[in-house]
């Protein structure tokens, strides 16, 4: 089944809807601690807290996608998250709006387990490398969208914020689910429990989401915080703020871009990721070392950005070869994306965690441990002729 450009723009503007969820909480987290009055700690949980669902329940997801359908998660996830965001915009306390924000975190993770199964299913082979690369940008994008309305904020205020992102989820919900209608994927024969158990006996799966959540885990550690971090360093008001972190993290879609260019080029998923890796370790002394000059942090913020946005993609190519299976997709990308949660959910509770205690300089150190596993788990991947041995076809995947 192939489908057009209409189409892939479609499921790509979902991703980007759904990454609006993510950078709202950096963007709002100043009022919304004045607001109900949360320490640092707390407001790391709020950044954290829409992971939790997906860092215990994505596999489980991808499995449960595999036996409904790609294109009801897609629309339900979707939905969710307008439901997350409109109690969110009605909390009147830490503990309701923390629950929100696991509710939207659970429809977050529907559609970027939904999204690329839809994706691998319309696009003919020789354009699958630059259509991962395009979904790829789907977070920095739409953070960086998200990010830029920060002159709306004071007007709209946190909760106009989140009930704006509601209407939007819903309407876009709508508009996936009438453009999408006769879609369908092929379900897998056996049961999820075949399903789990092929998936799960493999290595490959394994490293896939052991490697995207360290990605995470330091990425949002260091952006999470950033529209603050950038305030305190730049002397600047807070919506300057958030539109310089909105820059910088779209520093990260030229990466992503960049980076299928590569992968087509025969550049080796291992050599990107410890590229990619690297990076994120020597750039995070540089935008968290109190000795660099503010125009210097902001300049390794960009660097940081952009040679990290090389990881997702790479990780994103490269799970449709770890399948066992062409229709066992769904299982390794519910994997996948559960290391993808489990690092946004660890990721900023521990930067808030040491930052109120050490100060932000230690994240420096934070950064840089995470990026040192994700090499060493990069440097266990096979080398790319092995990942593509059997040519394009996922079932030739290495265990």
């Amino acid at each position: 089944m192939t489908g057009g450009r209409g189409t892939t723009g479609l499921i790509v503007g979902a991703g980007i809807l759904s990454a609006f969820q993510v950078g709202k909480a950096p963007l709002a987290l100043e009022a919304v601690r004045a607001d109900l009055g949360l320490s640092l700690a707390a407001a790391g949980w709020l950044l954290s807290a829409f992971a939790i669902v997906g860092a215990v329940a994505g596999m489980a997801i991808g499995l449960a996608a595999g036996r409904a359908g790609m294109r009801r998660l897609a629309v339900g996830g979707l939905l969710l998250q307008a439901l997350g965001s409109a109690i969110g915009a009605g909390a009147g306390g830490a503990p309701l709006l923390l629950a929100s924000r696991a509710i939207e975190g659970l429809g977050f993770l529907a559609v970027v387990v939904a999204a690329p199964a839809l994706l691998a299913a319309i696009t003919p082979a020789p354009r699958a490398g630059r259509v991962f690369a395009l979904w790829s940008t789907f977070m920095p994008v739409g953070m960086t969208i998200i990010l830029a309305a920060a002159p709306l904020l004071p007007v709209l205020g946190w909760r106009g914020l989140w009930l704006g992102n509601a209407a939007l989820l819903a309407a876009y919900a709508l508009v996936v689910a009438l453009r999408t209608k006769g879609l369908s994927l092929p379900l897998p024969p056996e049961g999820m429990g075949a399903d789990a158990r092929e998936t799960l006996a493999r290595r490959g799966p394994w490293l896939l989401a052991g490697l995207f959540a360290a990605f995470c885990m330091a990425f949002f550690a260091a952006f999470g915080f950033l529209p603050t971090i950038l305030g305190e360093r730049l002397a600047v008001a807070p919506a300057a703020a958030s539109l310089l972190t909105a820059l910088a993290i779209l520093a990260s879609a030229g990466g992503n871009l960049f980076c299928g260019r590569l992968i087509a080029r025969g550049w080796s998923h291992r050599g990107l990721l410890v590229i990619g890796f690297a990076a994120m370790a020597v750039c995070g002394l540089g935008i968290f070392t109190p000795s660099m000059p503010g125009a210097g942090a902001y300049v390794s913020c960009l660097m940081f950005s952009a040679i990290s946005g090389l990881i997702p993609v790479v990780l994103f190519d490269a799970a449709p070869h770890y399948a066992p299976r062409p229709d066992r997709a769904a299982a390794t990308m519910g994997l996948l994306m559960q290391g993808n949660n489990l690092g946004l959910l660890v990721g900023p509770a521990a930067a808030g965690l040491l930052a109120g205690s050490l100060g932000w300089p230690s994240l420096a150190a934070l950064v840089a441990v995470v990026a040192l596993a994700g090499i060493t788990l990069a440097a266990m991947l096979p080398p790319r002729r092995a990942e593509l041995s059997g040519g394009a076809k996922p079932s030739a995947a290495p265990s």
